[in-house]
């Protein structure tokens, strides 16, 4: 029996923006498909839907694949996989695998050699890297960082040795609400002569991309609204 496909599918990264973040490829390949792991199915349903290609999406089904899934079970969630059937994988927001808990079906179909295809979509971590002018040679992606104060100028001061070090572009994500926090860190932390970059609502409408030196940053320090950022400095 022939094994089906892994399809590695973008969501979007800012809301309602669908229609030009999503390609017409991943629209093409998506009715084909009927069985998904999604790391929150509420929102899979919700976005396929906002699709408008499923005549319903009712006869469609949906299994949580996310951070807290036992490996163990993978066989029994991709047994569809080796059945003949093709599966899509959905992250919460961006691309699966990145970030990601996708990477633990992935890694799954490697082992059983299932094969496996990214469509193109937002990431995130890449379109800040691709807008920062930074070194886009050179950068690794720290998720991230630690939330106690000491804890995070700590880290934050060893990135940056790594950076200057490596001539590497260090890069970091963080929830909405602690934006202003982060920055606030970074300030503290860097030298003024490091160059950083945040990354506002990528691919929404209020989309917001500024590099500058920390002493820049300092002499004009921004606050910051409640939406997803990234943040990138080298040093």
């Amino acid at each position: 029996m022939n094994k089906g496909k892994i399809y590695l599918i973008p969501v979007v990264i800012a809301e309602d923006t669908q229609q030009s973040a999503i390609p017409a490829s991943v629209r093409s390949v998506l009715p084909s498909i009927s069985y998904f792991l999604a790391e929150n199915v509420r929102t899979a349903r919700r976005f396929l839907s906002s699709l408008k290609i499923y005549e319903s999406i009712e006869p469609l089904t949906f299994e949580v694949l996310d951070k807290d899934t036992d490996p163990a079970v993978l066989a029994v969630l991709l047994k569809p996989a080796l059945e003949g059937r093709d599966v899509g994988v959905l992250s919460e927001s961006g691309c699966p695998g990145i970030a990601d808990p996708g990477a633990l079906a992935v890694e799954y179909a490697h082992k059983n050699d299932i094969q496996v295809i990214p469509l193109v979509g937002p990431s995130s971590i890449i379109l800040s890297l691709m807008a920062s002018g930074l070194n886009g040679q050179r950068f690794a992606f720290q998720g991230y960082l630690p939330i106690e104060s000491k804890d995070i100028t700590q880290a934050i001061r060893e990135f940056e040795r790594e950076s200057k070090q490596k001539q590497q572009t260090q890069i970091f994500i963080e929830t909405p609400y602690r934006n202003n926090a982060v920055m606030s860190a970074f300030l503290r932390s860097l030298q003024d002569s490091t160059r950083l970059t945040v990354a506002i609502d990528l691919t929404g409408q209020n989309e917001s991309i500024k590099t500058q030196s920390v002493k820049k940053w300092k002499e004009n320090k921004p606050e910051f609204p409640k939406l997803p950022a990234v943040f990138l400095f080298l040093a």
